[in-house]
């Protein structure tokens, strides 16, 4: 079966270049031309989603918060294209739970490598799924299959990246991880986002986890570590 991808976005002639692109590559692809549309696109059941930001009706980051907010999307890879290209731009597009952040105008080839990468992690994360569903540290529990965490008995809900950072962190207590190496095995090698996007999601996961926020430690000029509970 092909992988279906669903390509969003308002003008007319990107979306048929980048449709042919990706039909003679072997996907399928659904299209859509407003964030209205996008979200009833969904019913198709995407693997992967490609969004412009700038779109009437709905824009892209709307469109991207309800995706995350649909049980069943809420590990699909969700890639950002757009012309909205500055550093606070991608941070927030990040931040809402895309996977990626891409500036217009990209070449059909580059797209593509960042298409299969995109999906060669969520392949990664599914042969991976034999290992323990959960990680228990004191009073946290993460649930890796149902990409559930409480803290204390009280459920935390975090974004996907949110999530994959957390447990990235907690799987290996008081070791230090430097930024750049967050970033290359959260988004993967061939992912191109700022160090600064780790920052702004350890922020808000800090923010969640309340007076337990120092579980996560910064390690200045480097990185973080989670604490390591005796």
């Amino acid at each position: 079966m092909k992988t279906k991808i669903l390509l969003v976005d308002d003008e007319k002639d990107i979306v048929e270049f980048l449709s042919y692109n990706l039909i003679r590559e072997g996907f399928d692809v659904i299209t859509a031309h407003d964030g209205k549309d996008a979200i009833e696109k969904l019913i198709q059941k995407p693997d992967l989603i490609i969004l412009d930001v700038l779109m009437p009706k709905m824009d892209g980051y709307q469109v991207c918060v309800s995706i995350r907010n649909i049980e069943e999307f809420k590990n699909t890879p969700v890639m950002f294209l757009t012309a909205k290209g500055s550093e606070i731009d991608e941070v927030h597009g990040l931040s809402l739970g895309a996977d990626d952040y891409i500036q217009k105008p990209i070449s059909p080839k580059k797209l593509i490598a960042r298409v299969k990468s995109n999906l060669r992690k969520i392949e990664a994360a599914h042969s991976n799924s034999g290992q323990e569903s959960e990680i228990k540290i004191g009073q946290l529990v993460i649930n890796r299959e149902k990409y559930t965490v409480t803290l204390g008995g009280n459920i935390i809900i975090l974004p996907k990246k949110e999530f994959e950072i957390l447990n990235y962190l907690a799987s290996n207590p008081g070791k230090v991880f430097q930024r750049e190496r967050i970033l290359k095995d959260v988004w993967g090698e061939d992912i191109y986002v700022i160090e600064r996007t780790v920052d702004v999601h350890v922020r808000k996961i800090r923010e969640k986890f309340g007076s337990h926020s120092d579980l996560i430690e910064t390690i200045k000029g480097v990185g973080y570590r989670f604490k390591n509970i005796e």
